[in-house]
C-alpha cells in the first residue's frame, strides 16, 4: 500500500518543513513494525520549493493469515480461499489507516513543538493514492472528499489494460489537491484515517464501541455537518446499527453545541439525574478529575497550572471552584487551546472570571520563566505522550525550574491493560502512547525525581482498585521540601566553582 504527500514552498517557509510536521527527518528512510506488516515513510524529493512524503506499508501475508480467522478481531468476511488469494490487501485500506494513525499521530492532533504556528496554518497540499477501493466508485469518491475542500481526481483502474471490453475495477487512483487557503496537514491525514475503511466499506478488525471515539476524534471540525455523514459513519462503524446511532446521537450534539457556543451537557440535560435511579459507572476522566481536585484542595493550592492543558477539561473543573484563584493552561498545540477557549467560552466570560484563567502556548521540554511562583502543577496524562529520552528535560522544566510546592501526575497503569476487553494483548491504550508504566516502574521514576529536586512523593489510586493489576490511573502527589536549592542546582553550582 503507498500515498504520497506533497507541498511546496518558498525561501522563507520551505516546503520541508513538511517533515517537522510528520516528526519523520527529510534525509532519512524509517521503518515503522506494524500488527501486519512494516511502514517505511521516506521523501522521493525535499527542497526548499516541493517536499514528498511516501508512506509505504509493506504487508506480510503471513501476519495476515494467522490474525484474520473468521470474522472477529483481525479477521475478514472473505471465503477461506480469499486469504491466500486476495488482491486487498495491497490497496489501501484500513491497513493503511491504521498505519497513519500510527506512524503520522503527532501529526494528525496538530502538534509540532519545532514548527507550532505551521502546524496550525493550511499549506498547500497534494495527496495521492495509486490504489484504493472504491465501493460507490468515482462519484463517491467526489461525494466524500470534495466537501472538504479538496479538488478531486479520480482514474477508474482498468480490470486488464490489455482487454478494456472486460471494463474498470473496483478500484482507482485518486488525486486530491488544496490550495494553500483550505486545510492544514492534521486535518488532510484526519479525512484519510476516517476515509480510506469508509470507501473500502471494510475493517481489517473488529468494531467494537471505541471505535465510536476514534470517529469522533478524527471527524472532529468537519464530520458533523459532512453531508454524507450517515454513510461515513455507518461504514467505518462496519454498520453495526448501535454504534452508528450512538456516533449520530453525538455528533448531533456537538453539531447543536457548536452552533448555540455552548457545552454538550448544557444541551443534552433532558434527563433528570437526580431521579434516574439507575447506577451508571463514573468515566474514568471524570474520576481524574475528581481525584486531582480533592489532592489540590488537601494541599491548600490556589493557584495552579495545568500543564499539557488540551481542550481545557480540567482548567474548566478548576474555574468551577473559587478556591482555585489564578489558573494557567499550558499546552504546545495552538488548535488544543483554541478548543479550550471555545470550551471556557472565554470571548463572553465575564471580567471577574476571566481574570482567574489564562491559556499559554508553551513546551514541556523546556524552562518557562512564566510558569515559577505557582503553588501547583497538574500533569494529567501527559508523561506518556513524551519519548522516554526526553523525560529528564520535562523533569527539569517542571520540578528543577518552575518548582511549585505541589506537583500531581497521573499515568495509565499498563498491568490493568488486560481489564479492557476491546483492547489487543500489548497495545497501548492511545496511539500516541510512547510508553505505559507499571506500578513499580511508575514508583521508581517518581522516587529518582523526588529526591533528585527536592520533593516527598505518595501514591494513591484512581477508579476502581483490583487486587490482581491495581487501578486504571496512577497518581503521584509530590509535595516540596527544600523551596530554596534542589541537587541538580547544587551539582551545577559546584561544576561552576570547580
Amino acid at each position: 500500500m503507498f500515498l504520497t504527500i506533497s507541498t511546496t514552498g518558498t525561501p522563507e517557509r520551505p516546503a520541508t518543513d513538511l517533515g517537522f510536521l510528520l516528526h519523520k527527518h527529510p534525509g532519512k528512510a524509517q521503518a515503522f513494525s506494524t500488527s501486519y506488516g512494516t511502514a517505511h515513510v521516506l521523501y522521493p524529493e525535499a527542497t526548499a520549493g516541493r517536499c514528498t512524503a511516501a508512506l509505504l506499508l509493506e504487508i506480510d501475508p503471513v501476519a495476515l493469515v494467522r490474525r484474520g480467522k473468521g470474522k472477529g478481531r483481525g479477521g475478514a468476511p472473505d471465503a477461506a480461499l480469499a486469504r491466500y488469494v486476495n488482491d486487498r490487501p495491497y490497496a489501501a485500506s484500513s491497513l493503511l489507516a491504521v498505519a497513519i494513525g500510527a506512524v503520522f499521530s503527532s501529526a494528525m492532533r496538530g502538534v509540532c513543538p519545532a514548527r507550532p504556528e505551521r502546524a496550525a496554518l493550511p499549506l498547500p497540499l497534494r495527496v495521492e493514492v495509486p490504489a484504493l477501493p472504491a465501493h460507490g466508485g468515482a462519484d463517491l469518491v467526489r461525494a466524500l472528499f470534495a466537501p472538504l475542500g479538496w479538488t478531486v481526481t479520480v482514474t477508474p483502474v482498468p480490470l486488464d489494460e490489455r482487454f478494456p471490453q472486460w471494463g474498470d475495477s473496483r478500484y482507482v487512483g485518486l488525486v486530491l489537491d488544496a490550495p494553500e487557503e483550505r486545510l492544514t496537514l492534521g486535518e488532510a491525514l484526519r479525512h484519510l484515517y476516517v476515509l480510506l475503511p469508509v470507501l473500502d466499506d471494510a475493517k481489517h478488525y473488529w468494531v467494537s464501541a471505541d471505535e465510536v471515539d476514534k470517529l469522533l476524534r478524527a471527524g472532529e471540525g468537519w464530520l458533523a455537518d459532512h453531508p454524507e455523514q450517515h454513510l461515513i459513519t455507518s461504514r467505518y462503524l462496519s454498520r453495526r446499527r448501535s454504534l452508528t446511532r450512538e456516533a449520530q446521537e453525538r455528533l448531533e450534539l456537538l453539531r447543536l453545541a457548536e452552533a448555540d457556543d455552548t457545552d454538550v451537557a448544557e444541551i443534552d440535560n433532558a434527563v433528570d439525574e437526580e431521579s434516574d435511579t439507575e447506577e451508571k459507572p463514573v468515566p474514568l476522566a471524570v474520576r481524574r478529575r475528581e481525584a486531582i481536585l480533592a489532592a489540590l484542595t488537601a494541599a491548600g493550592a490556589g493557584r495552579v497550572l495545568d500543564l499539557g492543558c488540551g481542550q481545557g477539561q480540567l482548567v474548566q473543573a478548576l474555574l468551577k471552584d473559587q478556591r482555585f484563584t489564578e489558573i494557567v493552561g499550558v499546552d504546545v498545540s495552538m488548535r488544543a487551546l483554541t478548543a479550550a477557549a471555545r470550551r471556557l467560552k472565554l470571548e463572553s466570560m465575564g471580567d471577574r472570571r476571566a481574570q482567574r484563567v489564562t491559556l499559554l502556548q508553551g513546551s514541556l521540554a523546556y524552562t518557562d520563566k512564566r510558569l515559577k511562583g505557582y503553588d501547583a502543577a497538574v500533569l494529567c496524562e501527559v508523561i506518556e505522550h513524551l519519548d522516554v529520552e526526553r523525560l529528564p528535560a520535562l523533569e527539569y522544566a517542571v520540578f528543577g525550574s518552575a518548582r511549585p510546592r505541589t506537583v500531581l501526575v497521573t499515568t495509565p497503569n499498563v498491568e490493568y491493560n488486560v481489564r479492557y476487553e476491546a483492547l489487543p494483548a500489548g497495545h497501548a491504550r492511545h496511539g500516541d502512547h510512547r510508553f505505559e508504566w507499571t506500578r513499580e516502574e511508575f514508583r521508581a521514576w517518581a522516587r529518582r525525581v523526588a529526591e533528585r529536586h527536592g520533593y516527598d512523593v505518595e501514591f494513591e489510586p484512581v477508579g476502581d482498585e483490583d487486587p490482581e493489576v491495581g487501578p486504571p490511573t496512577q497518581l503521584a502527589v509530590f509535595h516540596r521540601t527544600d523551596p530554596t536549592i534542589t541537587k541538580t542546582d547544587k551539582n551545577v553550582k559546584q561544576v561552576r566553582a570547580a
